[in-house]
């Protein structure tokens, strides 16, 4: 019974312990993402991006995220959805410095006309699924939890299916 009463501060002094560093590393675990709508002639975009960095200190921190993302238009209509990891650099203040893997399935369906042996125009769809990999590389002006900037896709192909440019503008914000 006495080695009872004497362990029980042992116990509480490490489950006080344990909660201190569940409590710290949350302290350093920044949420945040994009979310992104776009409604045009004929045209309509959405997607949502949820990400989590976790901060090692105030000039680095890494993490998770997730995307997904709908577009249609006239003739076509695209669904992406993946995940990926970045790694934020914060030399200075003001500059953000990224580098991100991300993977994306992705199907689109689009409408195409040819033309028949009789000289008529059909349309039928045509319909492509795959898997997209991009390593961008970018440069951003940070202002507190936002940064602005640009990112290069490293392994951009012309005949890439979800990307037009290697190119791509971004805006981060964690909180």
């Amino acid at each position: 019974m006495l080695s009872i009463i004497l362990l029980m501060p042992l116990v509480t002094l490490f489950a006080q312990e344990e909660e201190k560093d569940k409590s710290e590393f949350w302290n350093k675990v920044s949420i945040g993402g994009g979310l992104g709508l776009n409604v045009g002639n004929g045209i309509f975009s959405a997607s949502v991006s949820p990400s989590a960095v976790y901060n090692f200190n105030e000039y680095f921190s890494a993490g998770p995220g997730l995307h997904y993302s709908y577009q249609s238009g006239r003739n076509f209509n695209t669904s992406l959805y993946g995940a990926s990891l970045i790694g934020l650099a914060n030399p200075l203040p003001q500059l953000q410095l990224s580098a991100e893997i991300e993977q994306l399935k992705y199907n689109i369906n689009r409408d195409v006309q040819i033309q028949n042996t009789d000289g008529s125009i059909s349309t039928v769809e045509a319909t492509s699924d795959g898997w997209n990999t991009a390593l961008f590389i970018g440069a951003g002006y940070r202002v507190g939890p936002a940064s602005i900037g640009v990112r290069y896709n490293v392994l951009f192909q012309e005949d890439d299916d979800i990307y037009a440019t290697a190119f791509a503008p971004f805006v981060r914000v964690y909180f």
